[in-house]
């Protein structure tokens, strides 16, 4: 069981120091919504501020109603992760790679909306007049995670084990 943790929480602890590190770097060197061209007409370090969640959804609602909404989310998702991680067995990496991947977005963003009331974004996309909303570390390992989770349970299959009892295999 030890091992299991260890992986999911490894990964999500690299995480959590890789999304902050990150936005802190950008907090001291971006203006905010200063934007720096990477990768002309594809990609730009664009230091802006999300009080909403994902594409900004609830931004404009008060700050008293906004955050602890979403610190309350954010709490009962970190829960629910660590739930699932406790009945994954300890030799499915990539699942537990996935798990670790969001639990650690999860807890990035958790942690900009109690030191400061807003997330941090700042990796811009955007091509040919289309243009994504800026995101972060944290929002990039969630998406991760959640392709990983897909996948996953897309190409497992059921194996029958017992009478009325029905496991998942494993993909290769």
């Amino acid at each position: 069981m030890r091992s299991r943790y260890g992986f999911a929480f490894g990964v999500a602890a690299v995480v959590l120091v890789l999304d902050q590190a990150t936005k802190w770097y950008i907090r001291q060197t971006v203006k905010l919504n200063e934007s720096i061209a990477v990768i002309d007409s594809l990609f730009n370090i664009t230091h802006v501020s999300n009080k909403g969640a994902a594409f900004s959804l609830f931004a404009d609602s008060g700050a008293a109603l906004r955050l602890p909404f979403f610190l309350s989310v954010s709490i009962v998702a970190i829960i629910v992760l660590i739930l699932i991680v406790r009945r994954v067995e300890a030799r499915q990496y990539w699942l537990l790679f996935g798990l670790g991947s969001i639990l650690g977005g999860a807890l990035g963003n958790f942690v900009d909306r109690v030191r400061v009331g807003e997330v941090t974004d700042y990796l811009d996309v955007h091509w040919h007049g289309y243009h994504w909303p800026a995101f972060n570390v944290a929002d990039s390992f969630i998406s991760i995670g959640m392709v990983i989770l897909v996948l996953y349970s897309l190409l497992s299959r059921p194996v029958p084990h017992q009478a009325g009892n029905r496991q998942r295999v494993s993909p290769p």
